[in-house]
């Protein structure tokens, strides 16, 4: 059990590099066993998720080497084709790894994955796409089979944007013969970071931050190096702390436009954002005014990664902000914690309606998922007295030396595990 003691009071002021993001390192180190070849991987951050990635890598047979934020790995002597339940239990994206087994090996098994629980995530979207591209697929036992005397390029149709299953059908279609394409794609910027990842190792991509991605043809390198880009939820963690906290915060390393929804909020609540090349600032002084409605949607729209995040901030601004979640059925259990600090979260299915409180003040919270969890941290930097967050591991699975960040930025975070 992880213990998150925050003392509140404490204004954030100083400037920030963002980590390197989760979400684009995970589908990266998938893709790299496509085939057998050597990659160094750069800006790679410690989080729970990506040692649980690694270790389905050794799983498999690859050789992995680890300093500091840099990866090597090999994957020439790859052996295994099965992750079972004790390795994907640790992660629900562990998913990812099934277009790129089928397609190094043609056969995969795979134990259905774990992760947070936010409700149903089916993968119903990552089986159909192997199919497209002529694997045979079944459920046995918890477990996805799938196999493949040679994957066939095709038509991939997904029925909505579903990151997961986008970057599945692109890894998968790599390995295929024959050109694919890809519609109803993702769009966000992690999509654009695997298909630059994917041209590096060889292949003929195109098409990526847009609805349509095409896959001509695959000639495989044997080296490739790659530096992971900067995690924009983890930019919004600190963009919405420093509004909760109140003060002065420069985030460096990032593209502005990645988080534009989330500064473009924080903007309209009152909190003034100036954006530059490759950094952010965001001054907060004084009350911030309730946000109106925020609605998670697929990028380009507001995050739902990001939702939690900006509650924790709208938690004492003036009036009322109303979020509307349609990416998740099961995304408000931080606005239960929260009232237990003195907020006022009203919730009824996919609605939440926060009304600004002028205090909140310190309580012990349990953290019931990573977002969730980063939001109850932030929202204890904006309560008087000392606010304990407990936490089952969560918040290390996707953020690296959270506490430490924050102290540096002048909070004053005590962290067990």
């Amino acid at each position: 059990m992880s213990i998150w003691r925050v003392q509140g009071g404490y204004p954030l002021d100083g400037s920030l590099t963002i980590q390197g993001a989760k979400n684009a390192v995970l589908p990266v180190l998938a893709a790299a066993i496509l085939t057998g070849s050597e990659v160094e991987l750069t800006n790679v951050p410690r989080l729970r998720d990506v040692e649980a990635s690694l270790n389905i890598l050794r799983h498999l047979g690859c050789a992995v080497g680890r300093q500091d934020d840099v990866v090597r790995l090999d994957s020439r002597n790859m052996t295994g084709c099965a992750i079972g339940r004790e390795l994907t239990g640790q992660m629900r994206s562990s998913v990812i790894f099934l277009g790129a087994i089928l397609a190094r090996c043609g056969q995969v098994r795979i134990a259905m994955p774990g992760g947070c629980e936010l409700g149903p995530r089916p993968i119903d979207l990552h089986l159909a796409a192997m199919k497209a591209l002529g694997a045979d697929v079944s459920l046995e036992d918890g477990q996805i089979l799938c196999r493949t005397d040679g994957l066939t390029g095709g038509h991939i149709h997904l029925a909505l944007p579903s990151v997961g299953a986008t970057e599945n059908a692109m890894i998968a279609a790599c390995g295929a013969k024959g050109a694919t394409v890809i519609t109803g794609a993702a769009k966000e910027p992690e999509i654009v970071e695997l298909q630059g990842f994917l041209r590096a190792l060889g292949a003929d991509i195109t098409g990526a931050g847009t609805d349509t991605v095409a896959v001509r043809g695959f000639t495989p390198v044997r080296q490739v190096g790659w530096r992971v880009m900067p995690d924009r939820i983890a930019a919004a963690t600190m963009l919405c702390a420093c509004a909760c906290a109140g003060g002065d915060v420069e985030l460096r390393g990032l593209d502005p436009a990645h988080v534009q929804s989330v500064s473009d909020a924080l903007g309209r609540m009152g909190a003034d954002v100036h954006t530059g090349s490759r950094r952010l600032r965001i001054k907060c002084a004084g009350r911030l005014q309730g946000g109106g409605t925020i609605v998670t949607e697929p990028y380009p729209g507001f995050p739902t990664d990001a939702q939690p995040l900006l509650m924790a901030a709208s938690l004492k601004a003036d009036g009322v902000t109303v979020f509307e979640e349609t990416i998740f059925s099961d995304r408000y259990r931080q606005g239960v914690e929260m009232t237990r600090l003195g907020a006022k979260v009203a919730i009824a299915g996919r609605r939440a309606v926060v009304t600004g409180v002028e205090h909140l003040h310190g309580a012990s919270l349990t953290a019931e998922d990573l977002r969730g969890g980063a939001s109850l941290i932030i929202a204890g930097l904006g309560a008087e007295g000392e606010t304990t967050v407990f936490d089952r591991g969560h918040v290390a699975r996707g953020y690296e030396g959270l506490d430490r960040a924050l102290n540096a930025l002048g909070a004053h975070i005590d962290f067990t595990e």
